[in-house]
């Protein structure tokens, strides 16, 4: 038997309330940790958006804020996304729109921003009342058919306004764009890919769905930076896509040329992702500084970028290798750097670290369940529809009738309910009648209400075969995919090559020879000054036994 407590209760103050940390992690962290899981940091594996750019986009699109528009001011668009759907700080919303107008950070850039959105230099996006933005083409088709009840919608934080639990996403936006996220004891690293290599990967798995992973590399060799740049052939990317987890080397894009005087340049002319040019070259000048020996021959480091592209120039001396420089610069400084893929993502309603082929077999699931409740929706719309036009046909056969018995009637009421016991028509097709426009009796009009008759008919019959053959349905998946690669697929920027052996850093290459002047002083001390600073003067107070001129690469031994 457990032995009584007789400690005395602590005493608290009646605002306070003691509970064990037990009970605190359960009731506090865990759920702030699952919201920020699930509600904010990472994408969901469908159309590729975290909850904030999901929100913009549909808050832009309620204002009609779409490329046929002139753009709308920020500031309006995050004042309508903060009041309608997300309940945070207004950095967080203006962030998310900036990034998603970046074309150094997005594959495919879902905002058209108008004004000083930032740059690969680091520099900030200028505050939201002084820039305008709107919807890209490509954001649309994120958005298409939301209106036909193709995704499931969600009550807001204060029940006033309805909100998507996932767009659409007619391209997979997830592989196209990537993403960047750290959740609580989560983070997720997505890279970016080719617009239509991601289609046609989508296609090939749809239509084989136990396709190979290296046949699928086939079509999405590796990922494609919006910076362009190198990626280094590797057994990383492939472990990549087969387990979600990779470490990718990615370089800048350089090359010599060979100046009048004799110098060579050494030229970035791309980046690679998420290197802050600016940066990178500051870091260059300080290992130039550092690593002396190694940079002997670097003369002189400046950017000469400007509105035609991007040109990072490194100047090397006359006798220097400009060749051997530029490896030493890929190995120390960040015109090569390692990317980490981890790609981690809401599916199934929790976070999960996904391959290539996860990714590809959730999205074409997802897309499935979009046409199919489209073509139910319409469906539902043309069955309506052919409804009211067998009504109509009723009443233009027997035109004169209807005319007669509508003019004998008292109320619209007693109109249409004469209409129902005379022609066994429904509620919906009498009315219909009672609105129709006189204009509509003429022959054409007549003409054209059975022609539709027939189109609506024809159209039933193919919503009904999709929703009865899966081959058809992903044919429809298929036609509607390849049309969008058509419209906006670009060339792949970032190319893949085969990298270099490891860079070997010899002794000989880490010492800086020069002349200097070693002392031997009193008392047994030795002292070693530049040749170029050094007068007997500047050393005479601290005695010397004797002076000798030698260099720094050679090695003294005293007796």
């Amino acid at each position: 038997m457990a032995k009584k407590d007789e400690r005395p209760p602590i005493a608290t103050d009646r605002n306070i309330l003691t509970k064990s940390m037990d009970d605190v992690m359960h009731e506090s962290m865990l759920p702030y940790a699952e919201h920020v899981i699930l509600e904010r940091a990472l994408p969901r594996v469908e159309d590729g958006l975290k909850p904030v750019q999901r929100r913009i986009l549909y808050t832009m699109l309620g204002l009609g804020n779409t490329p046929d528009k002139p753009h709308r001011k920020s500031a309006r668009i995050v004042g309508d996304c903060l009041g309608k759907y997300h309940p945070h700080g207004d950095s967080s919303v203006y962030d998310a729109m900036v990034r998603m107008a970046q074309d150094f950070n997005m594959r495919a850039p879902l905002v058209d921003g108008h004004g000083n959105f930032g740059s690969i230099d680091g520099d900030s996006a200028a505050a939201m009342r002084y820039t305008e933005a709107r919807m890209t083409p490509l954001a649309l088709e994120l958005l298409r058919d939301i209106d036909k009840d193709t995704v499931k919608f969600s009550l807001n934080f204060d029940d006033t306004e309805k909100e998507p639990d996932v767009l659409p996403g007619r391209f997979p936006n997830l592989l196209v764009n990537g993403a960047n996220g750290i959740a609580v004891g989560l983070a997720t690293a997505i890279p970016p890919h080719n617009f239509a290599e991601t289609i046609d990967a989508v296609i090939a798995q749809m239509e084989k769905p136990d396709i190979s992973l290296d046949e699928l590399m086939q079509i999405i060799p590796c990922p494609d930076f919006p910076t362009g740049g190198y990626i280094l052939a590797s057994d990383e990317i492939r472990a990549a896509y087969e387990t979600g987890r990779g470490k990718l080397t990615v370089r800048a894009r350089c090359h010599i040329e060979e100046q009048k005087n004799g110098k060579k340049l050494i030229v970035a002319t791309e980046m690679p992702y998420q290197v802050n040019k600016a940066r990178a070259l500051e870091g260059i000048l300080k290992i130039t500084q550092e690593k002396k020996a190694m940079f002997a021959g670097v003369s002189d480091i400046r950017d000469e970028s400007d509105r035609m592209g991007m040109r990072a120039v490194i100047e090397v001396k006359k006798d220097a290798d400009a060749e051997k420089i530029l490896q030493y610069l890929y190995k120390y400084s960040d015109l090569q750097v390692t990317f980490g893929v981890n790609m981690v993502a809401i599916a199934d309603g929790k976070p999960q670290t996904l391959g290539l082929k996860e990714i590809l077999r959730h999205y074409i699931r997802h897309q499935e369940n979009v046409v199919t409740r489209r073509t139910k929706f319409d469906l539902d719309a043309a069955e309506r529809r052919e409804h009211i036009l067998e009504g109509l046909m009723v009443a233009i056969a027997n035109i004169d009738e209807v005319i007669a018995l509508i003019r004998a009637a008292k109320s619209p009421k007693e109109a249409k309910e004469g209409l129902m016991k005379r022609f066994e028509l429904t509620d919906i097709q009498a009315q219909a009648i009672l609105d129709l426009r006189l204009q509509r009796l003429t022959n054409l009009e007549r003409l054209a209400i059975e022609k539709e008759y027939r189109e609506v008919g024809r159209l039933i019959k193919e919503y009904k075969g999709i929703l009865s053959s899966e081959e058809k349905l992903r044919a429809v998946i298929r036609r509607e995919m390849l049309a969008i690669k058509e419209k906006y697929a670009v060339p792949r920027r970032t190319r893949l090559i085969q990298g270099e052996e490891e860079i070997v850093v010899s002794r000989e290459d880490m010492i800086v020879v020069d002349d200097a002047i070693v002392a031997l002083l009193e008392g047994g001390k030795i002292r070693r000054l530049p040749k170029r600073n050094f007068t007997a003067e500047s050393i005479a107070s601290e005695k010397p036994v004797f002076i000798m001129e030698t260099q720094t690469d050679r090695r003294l031994r005293f007796f």
